[in-house]
Parts: C-alpha cells; sequence; structure tokens
C-alpha cells in the first residue's frame, strides 16, 4: 500500500492505461486512527464522461435527534436535496457558504424543505434554532466520488484509467478549503490502494 502524505504529491505507475479501474482509499489521521467523514473525488486527466451524475445514495439530509443525517452528504452540481424534518420541534436550516447561501426557515415535524445546488464546492449547515446542529453537504463535479466510513475506507469503481487528480475533504481537515490533492495514476483494469494521513483539528 502507499502512503500519500498530505500537501505531498505521489504519482504511481501502474502500466497503460486502458478502459477503467478501481481506487481504494484509507484515511487516517496523525495518529493513525480511521477518519470517517472524508470525502474522496477523483478528476481523470483524460476527462469526465458525458451523461448526468447519479450516486446510489439518496439527494436527502434528515434532521433527526437534533442533528443532520448524514453529517456529511455528497450530491452532484444541480442536485435538488431534500431537508425533512423528523423531530418533534421546528428547524430552521441556513448556510453561509460562498457555493450556496441560504436558508429554509422555520419548519414543523414531517415537512420538508429543498434547495438545488447548483455551484460546486463544501456547503457548511446549521439551524438557527438549535446552535450544536452541523452538517455539511460537498457538491461535485464528478462521478467519481465517495465519503469514508466509520473504517476510514472508500472505494470508487470504474474510474477512467490513467492519470488523475485524487482529492480528500474533510470538514476538521489542517489545510486550506479543508482539502489536499495528490496525483495518482489508474489502472486500466484491478485496483490500487492509497492510504492518506490527514492533519485535523
Amino acid at each position: 500500500m502507499k502512503y500519500l502524505h498530505l500537501l505531498a504529491l505521489a504519482g504511481i505507475s501502474l502500466g497503460t492505461p486502458a478502459a477503467a479501474g478501481t481506487v481504494a482509499v484509507h484515511v487516517v489521521d496523525a495518529q493513525g486512527r480511521a477518519v470517517p467523514d472524508a470525502v474522496v473525488t477523483i478528476l481523470p486527466a483524460a476527462g469526465l464522461p458525458t451523461g448526468p451524475i447519479r450516486f446510489p445514495w439518496g439527494v436527502k439530509m434528515l434532521q433527526k435527534d437534533i442533528a443532520f443525517n448524514p453529517h456529511v452528504l455528497i450530491v452532484p452540481v444541480g442536485a435538488t436535496v431534500a431537508f425533512p424534518n423528523a423531530d418533534k420541534v421546528r428547524h430552521h436550516v441556513y448556510s453561509f457558504s460562498k457555493p450556496a447561501k441560504f436558508e429554509l426557515k422555520l419548519f414543523g415535524r414531517d415537512e420538508t424543505r429543498s434547495y438545488t445546488f447548483r455551484t460546486a464546492g463544501a456547503v457548511a449547515l446549521g439551524c438557527n434554532i438549535h446552535d450544536a446542529m452541523s452538517g455539511f453537504i460537498k457538491v461535485v463535479d464528478t462521478p467519481f466520488a465517495n465519503k469514508t466510513g466509520a473504517s476510514g475506507d472508500a472505494r470508487i469503481a470504474g474510474v477512467t484509467a490513467g492519470r488523475a487528480t485524487l482529492t480528500v475533504w474533510h470538514p476538521r481537515m489542517r489545510a486550506k478549503d479543508n482539502e489536499a490533492q495528490f496525483a495518482l495514476n489508474v489502472p486500466s483494469a484491478g485496483e490500487t490502494a492509497q492510504q492518506i494521513r490527514l492533519a485535523l483539528r
């Protein structure tokens, strides 16, 4: 397994580029502990496939138990995200982030509001009623995206083979815009494994 360190670029030569391969990423912190909710995106040098971007998960940010669920949600540019309220109390969702400045004013249990995200970037969410609530929507312009689970692992299949830029974003990363980029070569078949170590706040 190749180790990639924050702010360092590492290239991997894995043969002649062809159709597509799989990239498996394991993200850890400075102490070697697994980092969940790190968003991994890949931009192939050969360009992106045409057509709409669709992910296997839903475009929904639930409010339940006075929290955003999931804590981090990945959506494609142009996605309309639903914000259903499953709590007994009302919520007032807002964001001051540059890619999407908006507010969804007071709505109660079993009510849903929605918002369309038209610009790529990280959107931090809050609630005007409950200051402790925080969540994030990562709006992406590539179909090659996933986030790490509790084990710190993320796997992206069907990535265009050849040179590519791998970006890792995390809301607590000590880096400009909370992200770091790495260079790699995607294999024409099979899988390449990467371990990435992040410095977190």
